[in-house]
């Protein structure tokens, strides 16, 4: 039996409006649905590889397994697991998971909180890594970069930059999803069609808002995501809780749009956590988990019956999920028979047990089997996907939509207008602007006969744009690191072409700061006079601020916290502040090599050289000069050996940037 024939069959009032006719891969849609999708305008839209493909999903005995530390545990788990416990300090968090969801129907997956409603969600999605078993498919063919193009997944909690409008974030990530086969006004049309269908027209032009300041609202933030999977007018759509933290009206609204989109030939999975009736009853099929297993799947409009058909049933008017919600957690009706629960005066978790093992078994007897003989007399070929076939290949050759410089063009534009009010924000101007005056107002013309000043405004200065610039950067990417995943587990970008786009976008602030506080305090500290120390100084500095910078990344990428790159930042700028050549001139030959791992020696050195040569003398008292060279935080460090020392910047430069690289590798993309 046919997904078509299946639909038709348990509703025949609905047989002439079910799925599309389907035609070489394409939707083929008869004079009544005609009706239907002429109001949906992006379903017409239909332009190059936006072609809509019907998916018919089919997953069977999955089971998905994690390591717990060899932690034993007892309890509920076990009735998942023939009452073995959890064995080799693995947990079992899918426990033969079966079923099965055609073009037009929506699947709910309902369960309590840790049931493993998400994990089954991503594990669909193709997102799951790890020690899992069973068998998905779709259209009969098993997870490939084809069908990761045509999969739409949107996560529970909404990963949208702040900044950007809704339009700003939807034209973005058009031009990054949509194939170069399209236009950039083809692009932007579709971005209007995808605005215009979810409502989002009146907040097209305001800013997405963050925990700062406001934007716009939680059930706009929830069609933004939607709507950025529904610009590449995916197959197989999956949401994660898109209801959740809404109030009843806007979860309504919002699985409402589901809903049409669904009627329009696509296949949508959804968890949900606790629908009202209104949202219960929008659902054609139903998985119902409880610890991992299931113990219900069908018609969701079915679902109270087949409990009650098994001794589960109440005769109070109820919200069906909440029933199916108390089934799950093991607590059975308030109108059962006490001796339907069993003889015994055991405390609650052991009637739950007892429920949920009444729950399992009835599964296995009368779902589990009949299930599977559906399954497999699946004919998934009555669909003539030939077309997809032929283009599965090319799917693959073709890993990515557009172009690398494409991608860094469009990531390199984003971060721009993204961090435009984070970069250029007065504060971070003021603060840097007023150092850099009192700075100057406390070194004021200094005169070359006070050498321990001059020398200590020159330590000053690779200290401050050594650690300033540091700590910057320490927070670029754990503040990223949830869209990083978001857009590189959808095939967006290359992470090569984020990488530089990413860093490239940080320079004009990084560099025009220490341009501005070097300008200031340069000439008001009274250094050596001339354009070219001058330029020479300058240069110096901005190369320290990127060889600081890229220390930065490397730490927050391969810790990827917050709190602890700030920590190991810390630890690492007192380490190299201390052995920069300035405090101690003598340090232990056992530790000497600490201050040639510091980039803030390095940038001191060559700001010496640039100031001084071996050759210049200063008044070390009334009428007697001394050798520059001779005065010891000078002698500590030499004036000898520059080029070497510019060499080993830029070795470091290279090398903090390509661990960072490196480390990003490692940040899971599900």
């Amino acid at each position: 039996m046919s997904c078509v024939e299946e639909r038709e069959a348990e509703n025949p009032q609905k047989a002439t409006n079910g799925l599309p006719d389907l035609e070489q891969g394409s939707v083929k849609t008869t004079e009544s649905r005609n009706a239907t999708v002429g109001s949906y305008p992006w379903m017409q839209f239909n332009i190059g590889s936006l072609h809509l493909y019907p998916v018919t999903l089919k997953f069977e005995e999955v089971v998905y397994k994690v390591k717990v530390g060899g932690h034993q545990q007892t309890g509920l788990w076990s009735l998942c697991m023939d009452g073995s416990g959890i064995e080799s300090g693995e947990k079992t968090i899918l426990n033969g998971i079966t079923g099965m969801v055609c073009p037009g129907e929506i699947l709910a997956m309902l369960g309590p909180s840790g049931s493993g409603k998400t994990t089954l969600l991503t594990a669909l999605g193709g997102r799951l890594s790890g020690k899992l078993s069973g068998k998905i498919t779709y259209n009969s063919q098993p997870f490939s970069s084809c069908m990761k193009r045509r999969i739409g997944f949107v996560a529970q909690h909404d990963v949208l930059y702040p900044h950007l409008t809704v339009a700003e974030t939807l034209v973005f990530a058009a031009l990054l999803r949509l194939p170069n086969t399209l236009t950039h006004a083809d692009k932007v049309e579709h971005v209007e069609h995808v605005i215009a269908e979810l409502g989002l027209g009146r907040c097209r032009n305001s800013m997405i808002g963050g925990p700062l300041f406001r934007g716009i609202s939680g059930g706009e933030k929830k069609r933004v995501s939607i709507g950025q999977e529904m610009l590449i007018n995916p197959s197989l759509l999956l949401l994660d809780e898109p209801t959740s933290g809404l109030d009843s009206t806007t979860a309504q609204r919002i699985l409402s749009t589901v809903k049409r989109l669904a009627s329009g030939g696509r296949t949508v999975v959804t968890t949900i956590h606790q629908p009202s009736s209104r949202l219960y009853h929008m659902f054609d099929k139903l998985i119902l988990l409880s610890q991992g297993c299931p113990i219900y799947y069908g018609q969701a409009s079915n679902a109270l019956d087949y409990f009650s058909s098994i001794g589960f049933s109440t005769s109070v008017t109820i919200n069906p999920a909440d029933l199916l919600l108390d089934l799950a957690h093991g607590i059975a009706p308030d109108s059962m028979d006490a001796a339907d629960q069993g003889d015994f005066n055991g405390d609650m978790e052991e009637k739950q047990k007892l429920v949920r093992e009444n729950l399992i078994s009835a599964y296995d007897k009368n779902i589990a089997t009949r299930l599977k003989v559906e399954l497999c007399i699946l004919d998934v070929n009555n669909y003539n996907y030939k077309k997809e076939a032929s283009t599965k290949n090319v799917a693959k050759a073709e890993q990515w939509c557009t172009s690398w410089w494409q991608q860094f063009k469009v990531l390199l534009r984003r971060g721009l207008k993204e961090r435009r009010h984070e970069a250029f924000n007065r504060l971070r101007i003021f603060q840097v602007i007023s150092v850099a005056l009192l700075a100057g107002l406390l070194w004021w013309h200094s005169p070359i006969s006070h050498i321990q000043d001059r020398i200590a405004l020159i330590f000053f200065f690779s200290v401050f744009w050594g650690f300033f610039p540091l700590y910057n950067a320490v927070f670029t990417f754990p503040q990223e690191r949830s869209m990083l995943i978001k857009e590189r587990s959808s095939g967006m970008y290359r992470l090569s072409s984020y990488f530089l786009a990413r860093t490239v976008g940080d320079l004009p602030m990084e560099l025009a700061l220490p341009t501005a506080f070097v300008i200031i305090i340069y000439w008001m500290g009274g250094l050596k006079p001339d354009p070219t120390s001058f330029i020479l100084s300058l240069l110096v500095v901005l190369y320290s601020v990127l060889v600081s910078q890229s220390l930065g990344l490397a730490i927050g990428a391969i810790l990827m916290d917050v709190k602890q790159a700030t920590t190991l930042a810390s630890v690492t700028t007192l380490v190299f502040l201390i052995a920069g050549g300035y405090y101690i001139q003598q340090i232990p030959p056992f530790i000497i090599w600490l201050k040639y791992l510091s980039f803030s020696f390095y940038c001191y050195k060559l700001l010496l050289g640039v100031q001084f040569t071996e050759d210049d003398y200063y008044e070390c008292s009334k009428g007697v000069f001394c050798k520059v060279l001779d005065f010891p935080p000078v002698k500590s460090v030499g004036l000898t050996h520059l080029w070497m020392d510019a060499c080993i910047m830029a070795l470091m430069l290279v090398g903090y940037r390509l661990v960072a690289y490196l480390a990003l590798h490692r940040v899971q993309v599900r």
